[in-house]
């Protein structure tokens, strides 16, 4: 939870120039992607190409992330063969919906496989997360992506700028997270040529609590970065707060006044996260 995921971007898999790309990039997680990105003649070159450039490695501090195909797709069994040891840092699952799918998936890469990220994609996904989020700790969960395009497909809702009709599954969706205490991503955002609506998009996806966002294209990581990262305001903040329950006479007070506002341990431990990440 402490490391910064402000901008994670989908990279295909059948593009070694793209993946080569991803290594010079200012991203926090890269994730090479075998599912939406690859024709389905071109799945068994694009996952002999990630295990390539993972052996190779030079991803740095970036997350280094892998979506494969989903359960019950012809490509899935083979996917996870070659991710379960692969040694990166999560495998991104399609089309999770259920608790069972979570066990399924846990039980394909095995008990020592890389942790599991999984999309929310789908209506029965938004109904299931009371108990995705409780089965988290023993399938390893550790992150919820929000896969916005297909959820507003399996919706039939008619999506504007504001998003409007994804606002009650988007925080559905971080509640899940948080009371399982991992990590929501927001959905990406098609408009490559409507840096305002982007930057708009960042702003409410932050506003409802992703800790960052999903990118199809590196043109966007600077404003994911800039929109999910703390404002100088924000830090002054954090460390305003560090700093006065650290002095002498706030040691064993739960809540002080600071700069006429009351404020608590709670804030405490978020400012501490803040300036961690």
């Amino acid at each position: 939870m402490t490391r910064r995921r402000r901008s994670a971007l989908y990279m295909p898999a059948s593009n070694g120039r793209a993946i080569a790309k991803a290594r010079t990039l200012d991203c926090d997680v890269v994730i090479l992607d075998l599912e939406d990105a690859v024709a389905p003649d071109e799945k068994a070159a694009a996952r002999d190409r990630v295990i390539d450039a993972v052996r190779e490695g030079g991803f740095g501090a970036r997350e280094l992330v892998v979506r494969i195909n989903g359960l019950g797709t012809p490509w899935y069994a083979d996917d996870v063969a070659a991710v379960r040891g692969m040694g990166v840092d999560a495998v991104l699952v399609p089309k999770v919906a259920y608790p069972s799918d979570l066990e399924a998936i846990r039980t394909s890469l095995g008990e020592a496989g890389p942790p599991i990220w999984a999309m929310i994609e789908t209506c029965a996904a938004i109904l299931s997360l009371p108990a995705l989020s409780q089965a988290a700790w023993g399938s390893r969960l550790t992150a919820l992506i929000a896969g916005t395009n297909d959820l507003a497909k399996d919706m039939r809702c008619r999506l504007g700028p504001d998003r409007m009709p994804l606002i009650p599954a988007l925080t559905a969706t971080v509640m899940a997270a948080r009371a399982a205490g991992i990590v929501a991503l927001d959905g990406v955002c098609n408009a490559l040529d409507d840096p305002a609506r982007f930057g708009a998009e960042c702003a409410q996806g932050a506003m409802l609590g992703f800790e960052g966002k999903t990118l199809i294209h590196p043109s966007q990581i600077d404003a994911a970065n800039a929109g999910f990262g703390p404002s100088e305001d924000e830090l002054a903040w954090a460390r305003a707060i560090v700093a006065a329950f650290a002095r002498p006479e706030n040691a064993d007070k739960g809540a002080i006044r600071l700069d006429g506002q009351m404020v608590e341990r709670l804030h405490l431990a978020e400012a501490e996260a803040v300036l961690t990440r």
